[in-house]
């Protein structure tokens, strides 16, 4: 983008992320992977602090590669306890909080604060979504005094999550100390910083920041893009949805039951439509319900593929399904800002009030329908089948998607680092004139 002017480097930043390659399976990486390659366009170094690869439950080496950066990628000591530490998958509860990666702690402090010395990095940046990661970029700050900002991205917590009220407490406490003594917070969407803002009164808006998920045109330069166009009566539309369908968060039963309904009736058929779940998990789950649904014939899940392949298949399928229910108002799915790059027709299944609403809204090109209503689903599908077999289902804006490119956030992150050295220098000049003179 054109207002975009890249600055020499003259910062630098440790970058504390769990989500990093080789793991797969988290579309959240790719904040964090985008963040350490264009960060240096803007005057901002980032060192990544992450676990080392057995940490994670899958790996892909082919994934996505590391750009390449002035200073290494860290790699600390960490297990999971469910893997590593327990038996036959049973662990104690409290060898797993705030998660899992807790163990990650031992390796990546005393790893972090070497770094942090060696280098003289000027600020610590940690991310969510695991929550150790936000307990590391704390200890640090303390051990360190360097400024801490906080990647929050969605809640840590919110009223009833997480269920478990042991592993509630400890969230609240690192979340606590997070509004404590960040200089920022970052959220993903602007409703999630109101929720905070409600919730600590001591929280400033001056220290609130939202850059919202994006996309990387980089990842879109070797695509095969289709034109949208009609579809011949004798071939089947195809559906497509890629990543993470969680039975609670993002429920297809209703979804499935609306196809039940409309096949019984003739309005549907195998020939007329067909719908893929790329890496769903919970396949065999899923799978006994629409079994029992009888509509096995319409739906295939299939297994993890790497990223760019995914994008691939989500460039030729003729349109894009979006689960998202009421319980995650205040997230967006990843896939979304991609979705929204291929400009395919969206059929999302969410709740009118949320925050994955209001961006479909803005960007235009969605059918959106109530996520838990069966009855909604039943009547708005047909005609969206339609519109897309037509070529006449309104598309998303081209001047609306391109905001959300990830450069451009990288842009956001290093101005909000500047903000943050720029307020923090006098007060660290003032620290060094007070002890000079031995005040």
């Amino acid at each position: 983008m054109s207002s975009i002017s890249p600055q020499p480097i003259q910062n630098s930043l440790l970058l504390v992320a769990f989500h990093f390659p080789p793991q797969t399976g988290s579309s959240g990486l790719l904040r964090s992977l985008k963040f350490s390659r264009y960060l240096p366009e803007f005057g901002w170094q980032p060192l990544v602090l992450t676990a080392n690869a057995r940490a994670y439950e899958s790996t892909d080496p082919q994934k996505e590669t590391i750009p390449h950066t002035a200073l290494p990628v860290l790699r600390a000591f960490g297990l999971d306890t469910k893997r590593h530490l327990g038996f036959r998958g049973a662990y104690l509860d409290w060898m797993a909080l705030p998660d899992r990666w807790v163990s990650w702690v031992l390796g990546a402090v005393p790893t972090g604060f070497q770094a942090i010395r060696k280098y003289r990095l000027d600020a610590i940046l940690s991310t969510f979504p695991i929550s150790t990661a936000i307990l590391i970029g704390f200890l640090l700050h303390r051990l360190t005094g360097k400024p801490w900002i906080v990647d929050l991205r969605d809640s840590m917590t919110e009223e009833g999550y997480p269920k478990d009220p042991t592993e509630r407490r400890v969230r609240l406490w690192i979340e606590r100390n997070a509004i404590r003594h960040a200089s920022r917070i970052i959220f993903t969407a602007d409703s999630t910083r109101r929720m905070y803002l409600d919730r600590y009164p001591e929280l400033s808006r001056d220290r609130c920041v939202v850059i919202p998920n994006g996309y990387d045109e980089e990842d879109f330069a070797s695509l095969v893009e289709r034109p949208v166009e009609a579809i011949p009566d004798n071939q089947p539309v195809r559906l497509l949805h890629t990543g993470l369908v969680y039975p609670e968060e993002r429920d297809p039963r209703p979804f499935f039951q609306a196809l039940a309904r409309l096949k019984q009736e003739g309005k549907i058929s195998p020939g007329t439509l067909r719908i893929a779940f790329r890496a769903a998990g919970s396949e065999d789950f899923f799978q006994k319900i629409v079994n029992t649904l009888g509509i096995a014939d319409l739906i295939q899940f299939q297994p993890h593929v790497g990223y760019r392949q995914a994008l691939q298949e989500c460039a030729d399928a003729d349109g894009l399904l979006i689960f998202q229910a009421a319980n995650c108002d205040h997230q967006i799915p990843a896939k979304a800002y991609e979705y929204l790059r291929l400009r395919k027709p969206l059929f999302a299944l969410t709740s009118y009030s949320g925050d994955t609403a209001a961006l479909l809204r803005d960007a235009g090109g969605s059918s959106i329908v109530n996520l838990a209503d069966q009855n909604e689903i039943y009547r708005a599908l047909p005609a969206f089948l339609n519109a897309v077999r037509t070529a006449t289902h309104p598309l998303p804006h081209p001047e609306k998607v391109l905001q959300y490119a990830r450069r451009s956030q990288a842009q956001m992150l290093a101005n909000c680092l500047n903000d943050v050295k720029h307020h923090l220098a006098p007060l660290a000049q003032e620290k060094s004139v007070v002890h000079s003179t031995g005040g």
